[in-house]
C-alpha cells in the first residue's frame, strides 16, 4: 500500500487537482475551478501525495479573503480514500496555516455540512460573510441562488 502524506502544492500538481476536482465537479460536492484559478491561487493548496508515485489523492485550499478571515474551499479526496481521515487532515492542514498567518476565523461554503461540523466548524447566515459575496461569489453561475450551506469556526 502506498503511503500518503500532505505537502504544499506545486506546479507539477495543477492538472491533477484540476481532474480531482473537475470529478467531483460532476458529482455536485463542490463547485469547478478553471486552470486559470489553479496556477493563480496555488500557493493556496496543500496536496495528499504519494511517497513513491507521483499520484495526487486529494487537496484542499485555503484562499484568503480579508485581514481577519479565509476560506477552506476545493476540499476533495479520492473516493477510494474516502473515511479514513484524509479529508479532515487537509482541512487541519490549512487551519493551521490560517493561525500561522495570524488569521483566526475560517469559513468553508459546501454541500456536506456535518463533515465541517465534526470538526469545529458551525453554521452561519451567508450574510455574514460579505467579503465572499463580492469576492467570489458574483462570479458564481449559481449566484444568487446560492444551495451550499456556510459554516464558520472561530479560533
Amino acid at each position: 500500500m502506498t503511503k500518503l502524506f500532505i505537502r504544499k502544492a506545486r506546479i507539477q500538481d495543477v492538472k491533477q487537482i484540476h481532474a480531482l476536482l473537475m470529478h467531483c465537479a460532476r458529482s455536485e460536492f463542490l463547485l469547478p475551478r478553471s486552470y486559470n484559478q489553479l496556477y493563480s491561487h496555488l500557493r493556496d493548496f496543500f496536496v495528499l501525495a504519494e511517497h513513491d508515485a507521483p499520484g495526487i489523492r486529494g487537496c484542499c485550499a485555503l484562499s484568503i479573503c480579508w485581514e481577519d478571515i479565509a476560506e477552506i474551499r476545493s476540499l476533495a479526496v479520492n473516493e477510494d480514500i474516502q473515511k479514513q481521515g484524509w479529508g479532515g487532515k487537509l482541512v487541519e492542514a490549512c487551519l493551521s496555516d490560517a493561525v500561522t498567518l495570524g488569521i483566526f476565523r475560517v469559513f468553508t461554503l459546501t454541500y456536506r455540512p456535518h463533515f465541517f461540523e465534526r470538526l469545529g466548524f458551525v453554521p452561519v447566515e451567508k450574510e455574514k460573510l460579505p467579503q465572499k459575496v463580492w469576492a467570489d461569489c458574483i462570479n458564481c453561475p449559481k449566484f444568487p441562488e446560492c444551495d451550499e450551506n456556510a459554516l464558520i469556526m472561530e479560533m
